[in-house]
């Protein structure tokens, strides 16, 4: 069966990674990246940059699916506005697994979502649209992952968290069972949460 050829958006260091777990996957063809128009007739591991994201709705309409491969640090806005786009032009975006990845059968996960290598999503866990799970992050049972959040390396959500849309939860944090934090929140590398947060922002341990 041929595979479904795919449009990365964004052509930076996330960019990187994702090629690799795609190509790992084996599910889809990597027919090139959409990037800065003057980047045009580059490459990014082997793969062309073929122009702007100007040509978003022509590649919709030829059937290519589409994967975001901008980075998120902080704000999600840059990731949000593709998405509007390619959802505007009908276009399609799937859920990318690693096969070193652990996804539970009994977890969900919505459209446009990046499961990274080493990545464990555990049981009745639910992980919105357009999120990247990176390398090694755990999100254990019964976690509610809102829409555009990156939960980034080695970090830990445990069970029974619940995190609003647009949250960034930096490398090797930890956050403890049963809380919930707000939307457009941003946890620091290596903090440990342990209470709920409520405000939007940067979150300080105290």
């Amino acid at each position: 069966m041929e595979k479904r050829k795919i449009i990365l958006v964004g052509g930076g260091g996330h960019c990187k990674s994702c090629i690799d777990v795609i190509e790992r996957e084996d599910k889809f063809t990597i027919a090139g990246i959409l990037d800065k128009e003057s980047l045009t007739g580059e490459k990014i591991l082997g793969y062309p940059i073929l122009g702007s994201d100007q040509l978003i709705e022509e590649f919709a309409n030829e059937n290519y699916c589409f994967l975001i491969t901008v980075g998120q640090i902080k704000s999600s806005a840059i990731r949000e506005k593709i998405y509007k786009t390619i959802k505007k032009v009908g276009g399609e975006l799937p859920v990318v697994i690693s096969p070193h990845a652990i996804v539970s059968k009994s977890a969900t996960l919505e459209e446009g979502t990046i499961v990274m290598h080493s990545a464990i999503v555990n049981a009745a866990a639910t992980i919105g649209k357009c999120c990247i799970l990176n390398t090694g992050s755990l999100v254990e049972h019964d976690c509610k992952i809102g829409n555009f959040c990156h939960i980034s390396t080695t970090s830990t959500i445990n069970g029974s968290v619940v995190i609003g849309d647009s949250c960034f939860v930096g490398s090797k944090a930890v956050i403890n069972n049963n809380l919930n934090i707000k939307g457009s929140v941003i946890v620091p590398s290596g903090s440990r949460v342990a209470v709920n947060i409520d405000a939007i922002g940067v979150f300080k341990n105290t």
